[in-house]
C-alpha cells in the first residue's frame, strides 16, 4: 500500500476487497471519527481515460440511485493521481457468506432475502437501470435482517447488449449478448433464490459452454424447491425474458401474494427474523463489529459529518473538500436502522477481481457512457467542494440529499392549423381545417422553435403528400387534421394526428401521423428512431408484438396477405408509433401494410415490458417505465 494515492483526511482500518481492477478499504475521516468504504481505481487504471470515465459512471448511477435497500454513494474523489468512491459502509455479512454457512433457508427467509434484494433492483429499474451483476456476493445481509444491494459496476442502460455478468446466474439473453432489461435482473434474483431454497444453483457445468446450454436450453428445475414457491421459479427463470415478470416491482407483487398464501401475513417478519440470526453467527466478519466500531455514536457522528461538510464547502481547500466527502458520508449514514453504517460495498468483497465475474468498475462501460471532467460535477445533488491545481477536484453528494429542483414544464396548447388556400394544378381548391399541438414556455425561444417546427413537419409532409395526389382533379378538398397528446413531458411530448381529406374522394384517405419531440432539446424523433434495430430482422420481434396485442392477432383479420411493418413504413411515417405513459401505441392503415384498404385504421396498444428490449434507452428513461416500485414495508 505505500506510495498509493489515497483520499486525503482519511486513516484507512482494513481492505476489504482487493483485486486487478482496485480494491475497497474501510476507513475512518480523521476529523469526525465517521466510517465510510472507499473504492479506489487501481492506479494503472485511474491513468487510462477509458477506465475513469467508466469510474465516474458508476459514481453517477449511484447518485441517482437513493434507496433503504441500496448501498448509497456520498462522493467521487478525483486528482491527477487517482479515483476513488466514498459510499455507505455496512455492517454485514455477504449473502454468499450466509449461504456457505446455513444454506439451505428456510423459505420464509429466502422470500424475505428476495424481497429486499428485488426492492433494491426496483429502485434502479425506475430508472431505466440493469444492474447485469446480481449474486449473492452483491447482497450485505445486516445484524437486523435486512438487506442492502452493492456494487453496480457494470450496470448499464436498459436496452444495452453484452455478455458482462457472473456466468453462473446469468439469463439466457445475456449469454446471447442480446439486450438487457429489468427482467435479466429478475432472472438473476431467481437464480439466488432457487440457491437460497435449495442450497445449490439451478445450473451447473464443467464449462462455460455447458453452462450457457442449461442456461439457455435446460428444463427449470421446479421439482426441487418446495411446491408452493414452484410458480416463482417457473416465471424468474422463463428462458424468454418476456414470459418472466418485467421488472423487479412486477416480481415483488408475486411474490408477496405467494408467500402470503403459503406461509401466512407473517411470513416477512418470520423471514427477517431467521436471517438476522443467520447474520448474527457470522458477526465476526462484520468489518466495523470486528474492529468495536459498530452502530454506536452514528447519532454524534452524523452530527459531526453535517459539521463538517459545511465546513469544507467553505474552506475551499483540496483537503477540506475531500474530508467533506467523509464528513457527508457519516452524516448521511447516521440515519441507518439497526447496523446500518457499516461496511457497504467491501463486506461482501465487491467484485474486485473476484473469480468468474467481471470486475466492477472496469469492463462495464455504466449508466452514462464515456462522461468528462465536468460530467461528474453533474452528479445527482452534487456540489464542486474544491478544484486545485492540475485538474484535482472533490465531488460530493449533497447532505440533504434533495433532488435537483425540476425544470418548468412546458405549457402544451392546441393551435389552429391552417395552411394559404391554395389552388390544384386540374382546377380544384385546397384547404386545411383543424388543430395541431404547440408549446409555451420553452427552455429558450429557439428550442421553442424546433420544437413548433417538429410538432408541425408531419403535417406539412402529409398534406403536402395529398396533394399531389389530387392534382388533375377539380372540386373543393379539405385536409382535415385532429390532434391527440399521448405523452407529455417532463422531457418527451408524444402526439398523434389523425388526418383525412374530404371532397370527392375515395377511400383510403384517413391516415395516422405520429411526432415525439425532446422538449429540452428540440429533438424530433421519426417512428424508425425509436427502434435498437430497425431492419427487417430487427423489427420482426416488434411486429410479433403488435399482432400478440392486435384485435384477432392479426394486422387485418380474415386476410392473410401483407408485409407487416417494414423499415420503410417507419421512415416515411405511413405507421405511427407514439410513447404513452404505459406503453407504446402504434396505428395504421391496412392499405399501407399490403391489405385491402378496406381492412380500414387499425390501432394497437402494447406494454413497455413487451418491447423494452427493442426500444432505444434514452426512450425508455424518459417514459415511465418500469412502474414505480412498490411502497416498502
Amino acid at each position: 500500500m505505500d506510495g498509493e494515492w489515497r483520499v486525503p483526511g482519511y486513516s484507512e482500518l482494513r481492505v476489504l476487497g482487493e483485486g486487478s481492477q482496485g480494491r475497497v478499504v474501510l476507513t475512518r475521516h480523521d476529523a469526525t471519527g465517521a466510517t465510510a468504504a472507499i473504492k479506489y481505481l487501481a492506479a494503472g487504471l485511474a491513468a487510462d481515460p477509458r477506465f475513469r470515465d467508466r469510474f465516474r459512471a458508476e459514481a453517477e448511477l449511484l447518485a441517482r440511485l437513493r434507496d433503504p435497500f441500496v448501498a448509497r454513494l456520498y462522493g467521487l474523489v478525483e486528482t491527477g493521481d487517482g479515483a476513488a468512491i466514498v459510499m455507505e459502509a455496512v455492517d454485514g455479512a455477504s449473502l454468499k457468506a450466509v449461504l456457505a454457512e446455513r444454506a439451505p433457508l428456510a423459505p420464509e427467509a429466502a422470500l424475505a432475502v428476495l424481497k429486499g434484494s428485488l426492492l433494491g433492483l426496483g429502485a434502479a429499474h425506475d430508472l431505466g437501470i440493469v444492474h447485469r451483476d446480481y449474486k449473492p456476493a452483491n447482497v450485505i445481509v445486516r445484524a437486523d435482517g435486512l438487506s442492502k444491494l452493492i456494487d453496480f459496476g457494470i450496470a448499464v442502460d436498459a436496452g444495452e447488449a453484452g455478455r458482462s455478468g457472473t456466468p453462473v446466474y446469468m439469463a439466457p439473453e445475456q449469454w446471447r449478448a442480446e439486450p438487457a432489461s429489468p427482467a435479466t435482473d429478475v432472472y438473476a434474483a431467481t437464480c439466488v433464490f432457487f440457491e437460497c431454497v435449495t442450497g445449490r444453483r439451478p445450473y451447473s457445468a464443467d464449462d462455460p459452454a455447458g453452462l450457457m446450454g442449461r442456461h439457455t436450453t435446460a428444463p427449470i428445475p421446479v421439482q426441487d424447491v418446495p411446491e408452493p414457491l414452484r410458480p416463482l421459479i417457473s416465471r424468474g427463470l422463463a428462458k424468454n425474458p418476456w414470459d418472466r415478470p418485467h421488472g423487479a416491482a412486477a416480481f415483488v407483487s408475486e411474490l408477496e401474494h405467494a408467500a402470503s398464501a403459503a406461509y401466512g401475513p407473517g411470513w416477512e417478519r418470520s423471514g427477517v427474523r431467521a436471517l438476522a440470526g443467520a447474520a448474527a453467527a457470522l458477526s465476526v466478519l462484520f468489518p466495523l463489529t470486528a474492529l468495536g466500531l459498530g452502530a454506536g455514536g452514528s447519532g454524534a457522528a452524523g452530527a459531526a459529518g453535517a459539521a463538517g461538510t459545511a465546513g469544507a464547502a467553505a474552506s475551499g481547500t483540496g483537503a477540506a473538500g475531500a474530508g467533506a466527502a467523509g464528513a457527508g458520508a457519516a452524516g448521511a449514514g447516521a440515519g441507518g436502522a439497526g447496523a446500518a453504517g457499516g461496511a457497504g460495498a467491501g463486506a461482501a468483497g465487491t467484485g474486485m477481481g473476484g473469480a468468474g465475474q467481471v470486475a466492477a468498475g472496469a469492463a462495464g462501460k455504466g449508466v452514462l457512457g464515456a462522461v468528462g471532467a465536468k460530467g461528474a460535477a453533474a452528479i445527482a445533488g452534487g456540489a464542486l467542494i474544491a478544484a486545485g491545481a492540475g485538474g484535482a477536484a472533490v465531488y460530493v453528494a449533497s447532505a440533504d440529499g434533495k433532488p435537483a429542483p425540476r425544470p418548468k414544464p412546458v405549457s402544451i396548447v392546441l393551435q389552429a392549423y391552417s395552411e394559404p388556400q391554395s389552388p390544384l394544378p386540374g382546377g380544384g381548391v385546397w384547404r386545411t381545417q383543424g388543430r395541431f399541438v404547440t408549446v409555451k414556455d420553452a427552455r429558450s425561444p429557439a428550442v421553442g422553435q424546433k420544437i413548433d417546427q417538429a410538432l408541425r413537419a408531419p403535417l406539412r409532409a402529409r398534406f403536402a403528400q395529398a396533394r399531389r395526389s389530387l392534382g388533375g382533379q377539380p372540386g373543393d378538398f379539405t385536409g382535415l387534421v385532429t390532434a391527440t397528446v399521448l405523452l407529455r413531458g417532463p422531457k418527451l411530448l408524444s402526439v398523434r394526428y389523425d388526418t383525412d381529406v374530404r371532397g370527392q374522394v375515395g377511400v383510403g384517405w384517413f391516415q395516422p401521423r405520429s411526432v415525439l419531440v425532446d422538449l429540452t432539446t428540440g429533438r424530433s424523433y421519426r417512428p424508425i428512431d425509436l427502434f435498437l434495430a430497425a431492419d427487417v430482422p430487427g423489427l420482426e420481434p416488434f411486429n410479433q408484438k403488435v399482432l400478440a396485442h392486435a384485435p384477432g392477432h392479426a394486422f387485418c383479420p380474415g386476410e392473410t396477405t401483407g408485409s407487416g411493418i417494414t423499415p420503410t413504413l417507419l421512415t416515411d411515417g405511413s405507421v405511427a408509433v407514439m410513447p404513452t405513459p404505459s406503453g407504446v401505441q402504434v396505428t395504421y392503415q391496412g392499405g399501407d401494410l399490403g391489405y385491402s384498404n378496406a381492412c380500414g385504421s387499425k390501432r394497437v396498444e402494447i406494454p413497455y415490458a413487451d418491447i423494452a428490449g427493442l426500444i432505444r434507452p434514452e426512450i425508455l428513461k424518459a417514459v415511465p417505465y418500469p412502474a414505480p416500485s412498490p411502497t416498502r414495508t
